[in-house]
């Protein structure tokens, strides 16, 4: 599999390519709508703004953060102006964390055009690097289609339960460590899957600096105790910071990596399952 990392070197040399779309993922749960005032504020030349909640998420059974349905895939990408021999960079100031979400979208419909920009916009302003502020000009619209199916890469709440089981498979909870517990409370419920073992997804990042990913051998170590062969399931509380350890493992060879797509907002939100609470 290429790489689905690029460097802020690589993109600036192909600002002007017409086969790439540069998308703006920059969001925050504490404002919906500064996302897209920062990228009006200022954005790199030539991107499009995306939305995860709104272009690539499909409110379904209560839920507000599932994975599309292959039409509604296919309009957001089209109207973003992408077909399916475009090259899409995208990237947001926490890292790649909702970027992951997009690549995590793309591939579960057969396509593997996504990269995202290694530091984002942390390590583009860093370097100096050029920034235009205002709306892009609209794209023609694409003519994406999806290519295939790969519902493998997501599971939902019966998988999960199904990994109670532990033998030849591990459920990774990526959360803060204060969701994890239950101190901090997003849902219904607050806590854990009980047989969530847990490993904080910013570690994968050089989080204090320009938020690039950590060399492959110091995040290997990390996930050295989960074998190759195994089942691997993540979650979080919507599934992006899920898609962003999905995307880690990925780069490292790791095949067996599924994303349970109701993540907390949906186990946290039900009376039937089971939750723990406490530290790990």
């Amino acid at each position: 599999m290429t790489d689905p990392l690029v460097s802020t070197s690589w993109l600036a040399e192909h600002l002007d390519d017409p086969a790439l779309r540069i998308l703006d993922c920059r969001f925050y749960f504490d404002d919906l709508a500064r996302g897209q005032q920062a990228y009006l504020d200022a954005h790199i030349p030539g991107a499009q703004y995306l939305d995860w909640t709104r272009d690539i998420s499909e409110p379904r059974d209560g839920l507000q953060y599932m994975a599309p349905s292959r039409p509604f895939l296919e309009a957001a990408m089209r109207r973003l102006g992408i077909s399916n021999d475009t090259t899409i960079v995208g990237y947001d100031d926490e890292g790649g964390h909702y970027v992951s979400r997009l690549w995590l979208i793309l591939r579960r419909f057969g396509s593997d055009q996504v990269r995202v920009l290694d530091g984002g916009w942390t390590r583009w302003l860093a370097e100096s690097r050029p920034t235009r502020s205002g709306p892009e000009p609209a794209p023609p619209p694409g003519t994406f289609m999806v290519s295939g199916e790969r519902p493998d890469l997501l599971a939902d709440a019966q998988d999960v339960l199904a990994l109670r089981d532990p033998r030849g498979s591990v459920l990774v909870d990526v959360r803060r460590l204060s969701e994890f517990t239950g101190e901090e409370v997003r849902a219904r419920h607050g806590g854990h899957i009980p047989w969530a073992r847990w490993m904080f997804w910013q570690d994968n990042l050089n989080w204090a600096g320009d938020r690039s990913f950590r060399p492959s051998a110091e995040i290997a170590e990390r996930y050295a105790e989960i074998r190759p062969e195994q089942d691997v399931v993540l979650y979080c509380h919507g599934a992006v910071r899920a898609a962003h350890t999905a995307l880690a493992l990925s780069r490292l060879g790791y095949e067996n990596v599924r994303v349970y797509d109701g993540s907390w907002e949906e186990w946290g939100g039900r009376d039937d399952l089971p939750i723990a609470q406490g530290e790990p």
